[in-house]
Formats: structure tokens, C-alpha cells, sequence
């Protein structure tokens, strides 16, 4: 598993919420059974709903998903089924928004 892959939610009670889920953790940590994840919802709205330093837009398919920075949480690395794409080169804004989250800066 990569850092930065995006992996389909396989999920039918929460894939409809958040379609897609972006791996973080290091792959120095391959050998764990979990992995760190943040969920992308659909951002259908032009309006500035999610701040964009937390919560920055993701295109994936044509189609904008918000990165819910604040709700970071671990899965199984079983659920990480699909491989999607990979978001490596917003590798910057992602530190960003997890900076931002712990730090407030």
C-alpha cells in the first residue's frame, strides 16, 4: 500500500457519504494490519463549505470531493480493497490540513 492512494469504500451503509477513502500512513508502516485514513465526501457546491487549509477539494473522476481532514480515523488493511488513483502530487496541501489540524497553524 502507498501513501496517498485513494481506495474505493466498499462499504454499502457509508459509500454513498464518503466514496473514497486517501491512505496516509507511511509505508514504512506496511506491516501493521491497520491503516491511517481520511475520507473524501462529494463536494458538490461551489460555496466555501469545508475551509480550504482543513479541508481541501479533490478532483477524482472528474467529480470534487472534500478531504475530511478532522475526520481522520484507521481501517483494517483489508477494507483497502480498490485502488483507485493516487493523490501524491496534493501531498503538500494533505501535511497542510493535517498540520492545521493538530497544530491550528
Amino acid at each position: 500500500m502507498k501513501q496517498f492512494d485513494v481506495y474505493v469504500n466498499t462499504d454499502k451503509d457509508t459509500n454513498k457519504t464518503y466514496p473514497y477513502f486517501v491512505d496516509i500512513q507511511s509505508g514504512l508502516l506496511n506491516t501493521l494490519n491497520t491503516r491511517v485514513v481520511i475520507p473524501l465526501t462529494p463536494a458538490n457546491k461551489p460555496d466555501k463549505s469545508y475551509p480550504d487549509n482543513l479541508c481541501p477539494i479533490i478532483k477524482i473522476k472528474n467529480k470534487n470531493y472534500a478531504l475530511l481532514t478532522h475526520q481522520l480515523t484507521s481501517v483494517s488493511a483489508n477494507f483497502l480493497k480498490k485502488n483507485e488513483c493516487t493523490i501524491i502530487s496534493r501531498r503538500d496541501e494533505i501535511i497542510g490540513a493535517i498540520d492545521f489540524l493538530v497544530t491550528g497553524i
